[in-house]
């Protein structure tokens, strides 16, 4: 029997603690190697029972963001309501905090809240295999984000693999830029920069051995020296002024600074809570558009009360 009662769905945002990226594929996109870290920046999907499709949003993005077709939170509904053959009926609320553009895969992580926030309401009890797959059609952030915690993505990312690690937490500030990123606008100037330099890779990326230890072992300092990302160099030709965000960062004190994702979100690990409080009122200083602090791993999507 469908859910009789709203069906509330939190999400996290990720950041990719190493990106290495590898040739174009036949299919437009690159060989990806990744790992992915959920972290606690959440939007969430509330879902009642209607008899039409539609979204209604509050928060980041708020009059930016079309409520139609071209929405990942519509095209989810109507991805999972087509392979379980139930009617596309629902009414979505999108409460954001998330960034758009930013490199933390919001997109992403509102289809995830979606497909498992309509598979609650129109009981379509669809297993984690099932709604990995329709999760792949959206984007290739969305598998990893309905399973969150810290996992190894390859392909174009969309295969996602859990990383087995004694349990820690990692924390993280977040140093919000005024405007987005294009995710195909970096890819694209990767792709150049790449070409002017014949660096462009012909093999698949390896695994990220340095940093899978990091994680074992749960050093901040070995994690730090591990981080990458190649999308870092295109994010900062499009973006120079990062740079000074990435610089500020190590000079308040980070272990490593890196770039989340496509950008332009600049990320700084730090050593535990305390730290991360002293770098976040550090940046503020520096007159960031927001910083905000994280910690990870997070659980996936997940149903709230």
């Amino acid at each position: 029997m469908s859910q009789p009662n709203p069906v509330h769905v939190r999400v996290p945002a990720k950041i990719n603690l190493h990106l290495a990226v590898g040739p174009l594929r036949g299919d437009g996109f690159h060989e990806l190697s990744t790992v992915f870290q959920a972290i606690s920046l959440y939007d969430e999907i509330t879902a009642w029972h209607d008899d039409t499709l539609s979204l209604t949003m509050e928060g980041e993005g708020t009059g930016e963001l079309a409520h139609d077709d071209s929405n990942l939170v519509i095209r989810a509904a109507r991805a999972l309501a087509s392979h379980a053959r139930v009617p596309a009926a629902a009414r979505l609320h999108l409460r954001k905090q998330i960034p758009l553009a930013a490199g933390l895969a919001g997109g992403s992580a509102d289809a995830a809240a979606t497909l498992v926030a309509c598979d609650a309401l129109w009981d379509t009890r669809l297993s984690g295999h099932e709604l990995a797959s329709i999760a792949a059609t959206l984007g290739s952030d969305v598998p990893f984000l309905i399973r969150g915690g810290t996992a190894l993505g390859i392909g174009r990312g969309e295969a996602v693999k859990a990383i087995p690690h004694r349990p820690t937490t990692w924390y993280w500030v977040l140093a919000i830029a005024d405007s987005g990123l294009s995710t195909p606008d970096v890819y694209a100037e990767l792709d150049r920069l790449r070409a002017e330099t014949a660096a462009t890779p012909r093999t698949r990326p390896s695994l990220p051995a340095k940093l899978l230890v990091a994680l074992r072992e749960r050093d901040p300092a070995m994690l730090a020296a591990a981080l990458g990302n190649d999308l870092q160099p295109a994010a900062l030709s499009l973006r120079p002024d990062l740079a000074r965000t990435l610089s500020a960062g190590q000079a308040a004190g980070a272990l490593a600074s890196i770039i989340a994702g496509s950008g332009p979100t600049c990320v700084f690990l730090a050593r535990d809570a305390v730290h991360s409080n002293q770098l976040a009122n550090k940046l503020a200083a520096e007159a960031c558009h927001d910083v905000r602090i994280a910690r990870g791993p997070v659980p996936g999507a997940r149903s709230t009360v």
